[in-house]
Parts: C-alpha cells; structure tokens; sequence
C-alpha cells in the first residue's frame, strides 16, 4: 500500500518502513508524527484519489532525525551600482520512518519503527568517543602568560576586531573552540571566501592559548 501526502508545501509519495526527508517537524527522535493531508491512497491496482484529501485516510511516522541540509549560497548582484550580497542557508529537515497508511477513520497503533542493528554497536562507542573528545580539552589548558587578544592571529587588525565583535567574536578561547558550522557561518558573514580555514585561525588560537609566539606573516 502506498499514499501521497504533503507536508512543507511538498507532495511525497511514501509507503510503510520508507524513509523520508521532510522540512522540519516539532519533535525529538523516536516521537510519533502523523500526516493527516493525504492527497492520494493505493494498493496494486486499487487507487483512490482525494478531492483535494482522502476521507478518513491517515499516515503516521516516527521522527528518526532532526538535522540540517547542505548549505546553499545565495548570491545578489546589481550591475553598475556596486551592489553585492552574498549569503549561505542551511534547510532544517526531520528524518521520518514512514509506520503505518491508515484508512476508514483507522488510528495509529503507536507501534514504533524496528530498532536498527547497529544501535548496540553505537552504545559501546559512545563512551570511547567522550573520552577523545575530553583529550582534546585537557590538552589545551591556557599557558600562565597566556594573552587573550584576537589581535594576535595573522592579518587581523583593529578594524577586523570590530567586525568580529559584532559577530560575538571577542576571544581566542572561542576562535580555539569553533565549529565546521560556526567557521561556514562567520566565513560567510565577513565574506572570506575559505579566509578562516585557509589561514588556520584554529591552529593559530590553539598555539597562542598554549603560549606559542604568533606566527610569522610569511607563515600566513
């Protein structure tokens, strides 16, 4: 059995155990969701079709995931007047398990999608997986003659420092402890074009917490 449903302005044809990706739904994982806009129910060769919805017809899911899709980078141009705006833009998206098509007024069982196999093998990684992440930290303990000045990271001035600080920017410790996402999000406020990861403002933090000397600008 098959159904068409929409959600998040989108038609998608589902059935039971398929997974879908959907603009975001309230919920966390393993919570039940249900799609009441059911535009289209069919099994072989029996289809019945909504006008716009099917009576009674009803699908319910299970939240697999919350995540965000890749990033889309929209760029605006006015020829002549010297106008340009370049911004990035991640979709929010759920993960849904499609459990059951329901018809003739049916309600949803609640029975929950199958655990996957490799659950276990997550739970046993985990607490090796806390531990790198605890190394890491332990290993980057500031020096006693330890300096907190952005300034210090090649090619970063006064003006520069400004601009970082209306981003929130205003230590090393936080350069130091960026993200892939906070990197794409501060690279494309300041469009840096790739400027970030190119000069190794992280690596640059780290030696500068430790006490190293900053970089020479012929390093840069």
């Amino acid at each position: 059995m098959f159904a068409v449903i929409k959600t998040g302005g989108k038609q998608y044809k589902v059935a039971a155990n398929d997974l879908v990706r959907v603009e975001k739904l309230a919920g966390e994982a393993g919570d039940t969701v249900t799609f009441e806009n059911v535009l289209m129910v069919g099994a072989d060769a029996d289809v019945t079709v909504g006008s716009p919805l099917v009576d009674g017809a009803l699908v319910a899911g299970e939240v697999v995931e919350q995540f965000r899709d890749k990033k889309v980078i929209v760029f605006k141009k006015k020829r002549r007047q010297g106008y340009r705006r370049k911004n990035g833009h991640r979709q929010e998206l759920t993960l849904v398990r499609i459990t059951e098509i329901l018809t003739g007024g049916a309600k949803p069982s609640g029975k929950k999608a199958a655990p996957k196999k490799a659950a276990p093998k997550k739970a046993e990684e985990a607490p090796a997986k806390a531990e790198e992440k605890a190394a890491p930290k332990a290993a980057e303990a500031p020096a006693a003659e330890f300096k907190d000045d952005i300034k210090l990271i090649g090619g970063v001035g006064p003006a520069l420092e400004k601009k970082l600080a209306a981003l929130g920017v205003t230590s090393l410790t936080q350069i130091a402890e960026w993200s892939k996402d906070e990197i794409e999000r501060i690279d494309g406020e300041l469009n840096f074009k790739g400027r970030i990861e190119r000069d190794d403002w992280i690596g640059q933090a780290k030696d500068l917490i430790a006490g190293k000397p900053p970089r020479a600008k012929a390093d840069q």
